[in-house]
């Protein structure tokens, strides 16, 4: 059984390998454009995806409520999130960009005490403070 773990080191491997081919398929592209490109590209394959696999139905089954919440996470992330990146990216380095971004956990854990009412814990302090010690760090 595969743990939440183990898919989290897949993402971080997959968003680690991600910002190099973003700031090759940059080069003489603008944000907007590369944006569109990508999420059609996405688009067309979880479309492909779904219909082969029969998710259709799971799909049509989501509430009105999770679909919201669905919604605005991807408006977040994948587009005003993403088109943000993609401009940092662009004008900036890699190995500065990258960094600054994955600080996104942060926020997250502000987010969750105050909306969640997730628990603040000794390890979640001092995971927040390394994670700022980090950016700091790789901004020079």
């Amino acid at each position: 059984m595969f743990s939440a773990y183990l898919f989290a080191g897949i993402a971080m491997l997959f968003w680690g390998i991600a910002p190099i081919f973003g700031k090759l398929g940059l080069g003489n592209t603008q944000p907007l454009v590369a944006l569109t490109i990508r999420s059609l590209i996405i688009s067309m394959i979880l479309l492909i995806t779904v219909t082969v696999s029969g998710q259709w139905e799971n799909i049509l089954g989501v509430t009105s409520k999770n679909a919201t919440y669905i919604a605005i996470e991807g408006i977040c992330a994948a587009l005003l999130g993403q088109f943000a990146y993609y401009y940092a990216l662009k004008y900036g380095e890699v190995s500065q960009i990258s960094p600054l971004v994955a600080a996104f956990p942060l926020i997250a854990l502000l987010l969750g005490i105050i909306v969640l009412g997730e628990k603040i814990t000794l390890y979640k302090v001092a995971a927040s403070f390394l994670i700022v010690g980090g950016v700091v760090l790789m901004k020079y």
